[in-house]
């Protein structure tokens, strides 16, 4: 990237940051980490950053005891035109309080479609989840049988709709209320309402960005004329991302 490009990408960045801490402190409260932007050469990570650039998890009480902490990192890069801001990769884990492994991570790899790129993997055990996997005699599983490692839960890669649809950290902090009834600032319905439709905007623009003439389509059969005036170049399916398991 050029030193403009770099500039450009730190900007939208710090912007992207400064959202996520308008979330987080609308729905947590002000105490919450302030997310920053810390450019890492060809990305940049944003997350909660103490003043000597140490990440930090988030605190999340349940009837005022801090009893779940959230770990939420983001990297971001430029889109395939260097045109918009796009995750590389994100990682939201929930945490109990003192223990370091995490109960359920929501993670996101921009470029994976085995795992799936958007995926959810639960720190747990069933005993009928470990005896499917056992019966495995391909993928995944087999491998960790060469080494003599028995298969867990949390190793399975969870789909939660592909790369576009996949869900933010709006819909974490909602699962978080509605199963934990963690506690929130005043007024949080209406910042993560707010917050949620920006991103699902967002995501709905790259999704018909993907695939412009179902969008066409669907916008002529509501009513709407659309043409289009000039040609544009269409990438093979298998490198569009909406169709990415």
């Amino acid at each position: 990237m050029t030193n403009g490009e770099t500039s450009k990408l730190d900007e939208l960045a710090a912007a992207f940051a400064d959202d996520l801490t308008a979330l987080t402190r609308g729905v947590l409260g002000e105490d919450t980490p302030r997310f920053a932007a810390l450019n890492m050469g060809k990305r940049v990570r944003v997350s909660p950053i103490a003043a000597d650039e140490r990440e930090m998890r988030i605190p999340v009480s349940i009837n005022g005891e801090p009893v779940l902490s959230m770990r939420a990192r983001y990297f971001c890069c430029w889109d395939g035109s260097s045109t918009f801001l796009a995750t590389d990769g994100a990682e939201i884990h929930l945490h109990y309080a003192g223990i370091p492994d995490p109960l359920i991570r929501f993670e996101y790899v921009r470029n994976s479609k085995e795992p799936p790129g958007a995926h959810i993997q639960v720190h747990a055990h069933r005993d009928e989840m470990a005896y499917l996997l056992r019966l495995a005699d391909a993928g995944r599983p087999k491998h960790g049988f060469r080494k003599r490692k028995l298969p867990r839960l949390s190793e399975m890669h969870l789909p939660v709709g592909g790369h576009r649809m996949r869900p933010a950290l709006e819909d974490v902090l909602l699962f978080m209320q509605r199963e934990f009834a963690i506690d929130t600032a005043p007024g949080w319905r209406s910042v993560i309402e707010a917050h949620l439709k920006t991103w699902r905007e967002v995501q709905l623009l790259s999704a018909v960005r993907d695939a412009p003439e179902v969008a066409a389509d669907a916008l002529r059969t509501l009513g709407y004329k659309v043409e289009r005036t000039v040609p544009v170049p269409r990438a093979s399916q298998d490198d569009v991302k909406l169709y990415w398991p």
